[in-house]
């Protein structure tokens, strides 16, 4: 298996584990792991440290211009998201940054130049890259493309547990709200909604452990079984 020519794609909802499961596949498959939800992030913190309104179009485009958001391995292989050359991993997130991630995210220039970013990292170097639009939008042609999901009452759940472990003062409530906001306009927006096809397959990680949905993909990757799913819309949740 050439590390180079591998493109892993994963796609799904918030709350349901993607960063996780991309990471440890990716140290399994020997390749990088691109977190592509990190650099909207980025400019969503962006945003908030001008204070621009992430509802405002024509000010989070002029300020796109003058924004750089990067991707950098460091010596352990890690890669660093950088905004204007700044390593900013520790800053976005928060839900108020992945508020304004979401927001800005459902703009096409926004869109545009991240997802370029994006394939010239994994043209380059290979990956794991998980998002909202890695298989439909990013790398529509690699075969490796999934789909990861769960019931909202998980997806809530894990959302919330994660918060609490990082120290965020929230309630279960809020962290529902803002899940079922964000399932709104990543479902809803007219620049690469979140939906998968009959290329994906489709798997529900409610019951299963990050290590049995881990193994579950990389199974498929080395063994190149064809995917799993109806040519469906992503479900409701």
């Amino acid at each position: 298996m050439d590390p180079s020519s591998i493109i892993v794609a994963i796609d799904g909802p918030s709350g349901v584990g993607k960063s996780t499961v991309a990471r440890r596949l990716a140290t399994r498959l020997g390749v990088p792991y691109l977190d592509t939800g990190a650099m909207y992030r980025a400019f969503g913190l962006k945003v908030l440290r001008q204070g621009v309104d992430p509802k405002s179009a024509p000010e989070v485009e002029a300020l796109l211009a003058a924004t750089e958001v990067g991707l950098r391995a460091d010596a352990e292989g890690t890669v660093l998201v950088l905004l204007d050359g700044e390593p900013v991993e520790a800053l976005i997130r928060t839900p108020e940054v992945g508020q304004a991630a979401s927001t800005v995210a459902a703009y096409p220039a926004v869109r545009r130049r991240m997802v370029a970013l994006q394939q010239r990292c994994g043209e380059r170097d290979g990956g794991v890259l998980e998002g909202r639009d890695i298989g439909t939008k990013v790398f529509p042609g690699t075969p490796h493309k999934f789909f990861l999901d769960a019931r909202p009452e998980v997806r809530i759940d894990r959302r919330y547990r994660q918060l609490l472990n990082r120290g965020e003062e929230v309630s279960r409530e809020e962290v529902a709200g803002e899940v079922t906001r964000r399932d709104h306009r990543d479902r809803s927006r007219g620049e690469s909604p979140l939906a998968f096809d009959a290329s994906y397959t489709r798997l529900d990680a409610s019951e299963l452990s990050v290590d049995e949905v881990v193994a579950a993909l990389e199974d498929r990757i080395r063994s190149g079984s064809l995917p799993t799913c109806s040519n469906a819309a992503a479900p409701p949740g």
